[in-house]
C-alpha cells in the first residue's frame, strides 16, 4: 500500500509499506527530482549532446514526478526525448492522481501524461511531435533494450531499503544500456557505488547533493 505524504517543499510523495521507504526524498520531492535529474542530468546531457535527440532511461519510475520535470524542461528547451521508464510495480492512476504533481508543469503536460499513461505501460506512447514514453512493466533485472540511452536516471528505493537493486552485477547491467559519452546521475554516491561505476568504464564526478543530502553522483561512459 502507498501512503501520500507531504515533503519539506510543499510538494507530496507516497510512502511505500511494502519497501518502507518514500518514494522521493521527504527533504522535498519536487526540489530533488529537479536538482538531481533535471539540473544535473537532463541540462548536462543537453549540453553533452547538443541538437540530437535525448534517450532517457529511468530505474524506478515511480511517480512519473522524474518524466514530468523532463517533459516540462524539454517543452521548454525545444527538446526532443524519447523517455523509457523502469517500473515492476505500477502505480494506478488514481495514485498518480493523488500526487497532485499536475500544478508542477502546463495543463497539456498533465493530461498527455495521464490519458497516456495506461497506452504507455503497454507499447510506446507518443505524446506530441517531440516526446515519446515506454514504461517497461517488468523488473530492472529482466529489462532489456536494443536502444542505447545517452542519460540514465537511477532513480532505485536506497541501498538501505533495497540493496540487490544496488549490487555490482546490477550496476553493470544499467552500464551497459549507455552508449559511449553517455551520462548516469543518481542522488546517492558511496564509495562502492563510485568503485563498481569505475569498473564499467565510467568517470565519476561528485556534485553537491539536494537538500537533505551533501554530495550526489554523475557519472559519464568514457568513449
Amino acid at each position: 500500500m502507498n501512503i501520500i505524504t507531504p515533503t519539506a517543499d510543499g510538494s507530496n510523495t507516497l510512502y511505500n509499506e511494502t519497501i518502507g521507504e518514500h518514494y522521493h526524498s521527504k527533504h522535498g520531492a519536487l526540489q530533488e527530482s529537479k536538482h538531481v535529474f533535471i539540473e544535473a542530468g537532463l541540462r548536462h546531457a543537453g549540453q553533452s549532446f547538443p541538437g540530437e535527440a535525448i534517450t532517457i532511461l529511468e530505474v524506478g519510475f515511480g511517480t512519473g514526478l522524474n518524466f514530468l520535470m523532463t517533459s516540462a524542461y524539454a517543452e521548454a528547451q525545444q527538446m526532443t526525448v524519447s523517455y523509457t521508464g523502469i517500473e515492476a510495480y505500477p502505480l494506478t492512476k488514481e495514485e498518480l492522481l493523488s500526487t497532485l504533481y499536475a500544478q508542477y508543469v502546463p495543463a497539456e503536460i498533465w493530461n498527455t501524461f495521464i490519458s497516456n499513461y495506461e497506452q504507455a505501460l503497454a507499447a510506446k506512447a507518443v505524446l506530441n511531435a517531440n516526446q515519446q514514453l515506454t514504461i517497461a512493466h517488468t523488473t530492472l533485472q529482466e529489462f532489456n533494450s536494443p536502444t542505447l540511452f545517452k542519460l540514465v536516471y537511477f532513480d532505485a528505493f536506497s541501498v538501505q531499503h533495497q540493496p540487490e537493486m544496488w549490487s555490482d552485477e546490477i550496476i553493470g547491467h544499467v552500464c551497459s544500456f549507455l552508449q559511449p559519452g553517455g551520462i548516469f546521475v543518481t542522488y546517492a554516491i558511496t564509495g562502492k557505488l563510485k568503485r563498481a561505476l569505475k569498473s564499467f568504464g565510467m568517470q565519476i564526478e561528485k556534485l553537491p547533493g539536494a537538500p537533505g543530502k551533501r554530495e550526489m553522483l554523475r557519472a559519464t561512459k568514457i568513449a
